[in-house]
Formats: C-alpha cells, structure tokens, sequence
C-alpha cells in the first residue's frame, strides 16, 4: 500500500507502521534490505518524515572539558564561540 500524504503525527506514525510491516514481511524497504529490525524502524522513520517534509532534529553533542573553538568574523564584530 502506498504512504499517505500529510504531515500529522498521525498519519507520520502510520507510514512508519506501513514501511515496518513491508519489511517484516519482504525484508527490505523500497531497494534497501535493513540487516536488524532496529535499522529498519530507523529508515522508516526517515522515509516517513521525508515524505511528509519534515526532518528528524539532531541531538547536540556538548564538548567535554572546554574544547571551545572562538571564530573572528570577518565583519571585525565580537568573536563567536563555538561548541
């Protein structure tokens, strides 16, 4: 069955549950064969925020111990610092 269009939690949690069921059943979703279960409830989730024109937020990684870059900027403005 095709993915729904939309960008509801809904409907997002639908196409994930779809794309899940097509590779417990196939093993693979669309060309790509995912080797766990785990990778493949991964992918779905990204085919299934791409389809709805969303993107998956990255969790930002803090830096340990002070290892903080500071940036000029070329416009002759404050420095910037950099985790």
């Amino acid at each position: 069955m095709p993915l729904k269009k939309g960008s509801s939690r809904k409907t997002i949690r639908k196409n994930v549950g779809e794309l899940v069921k097509t590779y417990e059943k196939k093993g693979k979703i669309g060309t790509s064969k995912p080797k766990s279960k785990k990778a493949a409830q991964k992918q779905a989730v990204a085919i299934a925020l791409s389809k709805a024109g969303k993107s998956r937020k990255k969790p930002v990684k803090k830096s340990k111990g002070g290892a903080i870059m500071t940036v000029k900027k070329k416009d002759g403005n404050k420095p910037v610092k950099i985790y």
